[in-house]
């Protein structure tokens, strides 16, 4: 049995499904999920639907029954991570799983941004555990900035605080794939994976970009940290989120979200997604 945790957001459903994609039967997959009446559609694949919440030690430990391998996907909840995912680090542990995969952030021990930090904490935590485990250390989402296109078009320009930095970007899919295909290979446990999209970009060429596709004229407002928070409150995110963001960019402007690696692309077989298909499937 595999276990994915957070099965009904946008990375664990897409792990899921790559995971009977690539053959395993949909009843040895576990979709362990905060509101079950959310998973129907994976129900009605065969998929095993169990409750399990971070927070709610008793019904993970329910929900690992049986489990042999586990895909931890990060919670959304930042401020919380930690004592969540040691939740289900000790679920894991009570149920004898031999190998648990851990969706971190990319070169997460060196990172600057804060947060990086929490997943510090975790793999900090799951090698203390003597759970044998795998790390998938994420580099950005390309949704992360393709969900706000329509902005960017409206207002002809992408904002941001990166300056120069480069982001080594992929898709939410690129990375449930890779998740999928390591949580189903052996001699995987004390694995570390940098993942990074294969070709890089800073958010003027991002701009440039959504000018090329579109036709219309983007082009990319580079703005200190602080001010950049505010404008990202203003569009109705949390403050707190907010400056996390800001200070993500500020991290990417000294390197922290540009890798080389080529573990993705060698992971899932082929070429990471382009930032320009995501720009035009967002469209």
């Amino acid at each position: 049995m595999i276990l994915v945790t957070g099965a009904t957001g946008q990375l664990g459903n897409l792990i899921v499904n790559n995971l009977i994609k690539r053959g395993t039967p949909a009843n040895q997959i576990v979709a362990a999920v905060r509101s079950p009446e959310k998973a129907q559609a994976l129900a009605d694949q065969g998929v095993v639907v169990r409750k399990a919440d971070y927070s709610d030690s008793a019904s993970l430990n329910a929900a690992f029954e049986g489990v042999k391998r586990v895909v931890l996907v990060s919670s959304s909840e930042v401020g919380q991570r930690l004592p969540q995912h040691k939740n289900v680090i000790d679920a894991a542990k009570q149920a004898g799983v031999e190998l648990l995969a851990y969706t971190s952030v990319l070169d997460a021990q060196n990172s600057p941004i804060a947060l990086a930090a929490e997943h510090v904490q975790t793999e900090n935590a799951l090698a203390d555990s003597g759970i044998p485990y795998a790390l998938l250390r994420n580099a950005w989402y390309s949704e992360n900035y393709t969900a706000a296109i329509g902005m960017a078009l409206e207002h002809g320009a992408v904002l941001g605080s990166a300056g120069e930095g480069k982001f080594s970007t992929a898709t939410r899919l690129d990375y449930a794939e890779a998740a999928a295909v390591v949580i189903t290979s052996e001699n995987q446990a004390g694995k570390v994976y940098e993942l990074a999209g294969d070709q890089a970009f800073t958010l003027a060429e991002y701009a440039a970009a959504i000018s090329e596709v579109t036709g219309k004229t983007v082009v990319y407002q580079d703005l200190p940290a602080a001010e950049y928070a505010k404008v990202l409150i203003g569009a109705g995110l949390p403050e707190a989120f907010a400056d996390i963001l800001a200070d993500s960019d500020v991290g990417a402007s000294k390197g922290a979200l540009y890798s080389e690696s080529k573990d993705l692309s060698t992971l899932i077989g082929r070429p990471t997604t382009p930032i320009v298909d995501s720009i035009k499937a967002a469209l």
